[in-house]
């Protein structure tokens, strides 16, 4: 009788594995590896260029960057003294250069700001006076951004020498709202979830 009893309870037990085994896995799959709905990465996009439309708008950045043909200064953005302009190449006039005035770093002594390739953004990358969305557009633009891709436009803002002078003003000019690491992980998490533009 017991050798019965164990003989039935082995194999109701193989016959349990066998039907585990049968049955289909279904993968353990990590959130983070699914695909993010399409609703979520534009408003993580959209989020993360809140910070780097801060950083743009600051003086320390906007003042190169006018639609006008002078540079600006301070942060009430007022015109370059001594009708500082433009010129053909955006580096100063015909006996004006920029470099006349700004070296390759800052000086302390007089106070005049500097840093390599001193000088204006062109034209067809003014922002002064534009609105969030026209930002983002000229941004994005080949045809007025040197024709950088999105990746190529956030590599030369994260890293260009001139662009990171803003974190180094010296004297004591304002600083951009956020630090250059924070703008860096913004302008990569605007790009990765998709570089959507805002509408306003």
């Amino acid at each position: 009788m017991k050798k019965n009893t164990f003989l039935k309870l082995g194999i109701m037990c193989l016959l349990n594995v066998f039907v585990a085994l049968a049955q289909p896995t279904t993968p353990n799959l990590k959130t983070d590896s699914l695909p993010k709905p399409a609703s979520e990465s534009k408003d993580k996009s959209l989020e993360a260029f809140k910070t780097v439309l801060s950083v743009i708008k600051s003086p320390r950045c906007i003042n190169c960057h006018p639609t006008g043909n002078r540079p600006l200064q301070g942060d009430d953005h007022h015109e370059h003294i001594m009708n500082v302009q433009r010129g053909l190449a955006n580096q100063g006039g015909v006996v004006q250069k920029c470099n006349t005035c700004h070296q390759k770093e800052n000086m302390a002594y007089s106070r005049v700001p500097g840093a390599p390739k001193w000088g204006l953004a062109p034209k067809s990358m003014g922002w002064f006076g534009l609105s969030d969305n026209q930002i983002a557009q000229t941004l994005m633009d080949k045809s007025k951004n040197g024709g950088r891709s999105p990746k190529d436009l956030v590599q030369h803002m994260a890293f260009d020498s001139l662009v990171m002078w803003a974190w180094q003003p010296g004297s004591t000019r304002t600083l951009p709202p956020v630090s250059v690491d924070e703008f860096r992980v913004a302008l990569n998490s605007w790009l990765d979830n998709g570089a959507y533009i805002p509408q306003n």
